[in-house]
């Protein structure tokens, strides 16, 4: 049966396969830590890793080399552009 969340409850359960725990152990045992540490540590890590590559942009060197010319010689504005620009409020 699901447990309802308490949101002032920073405990959280995981089931995990006997063979994984016991590899966590062994790393848990070399490091000299707790699993718990070593649990939080690891996953905080890999979670930053995940948000920083999903957040970053890489551009190849023909990309980077096109947006610094966009950025040195901007191409004229359109006329969509120009009509977009035109329907902003005046903030005076």
């Amino acid at each position: 049966m699901p447990q309802n969340p308490v949101e002032n409850n920073s405990r959280m359960s995981l089931r995990i396969p006997a063979e994984e725990k016991a590899l966590l152990m062994r790393a848990v045992a070399i490091q000299r830590t707790s699993l718990t540490d070593f649990v939080i540590r690891t996953a905080v890590e890999q979670a930053r890793a995940v948000i920083d590559q999903a957040e970053r942009v890489e551009l190849s060197q023909r990309d980077r080399l096109y947006v610094l010319e966009l950025l040195e010689n901007p191409p004229a504005p359109n006329e969509k552009l120009i009509k977009a620009a035109q329907s902003l409020p005046n903030l005076k």
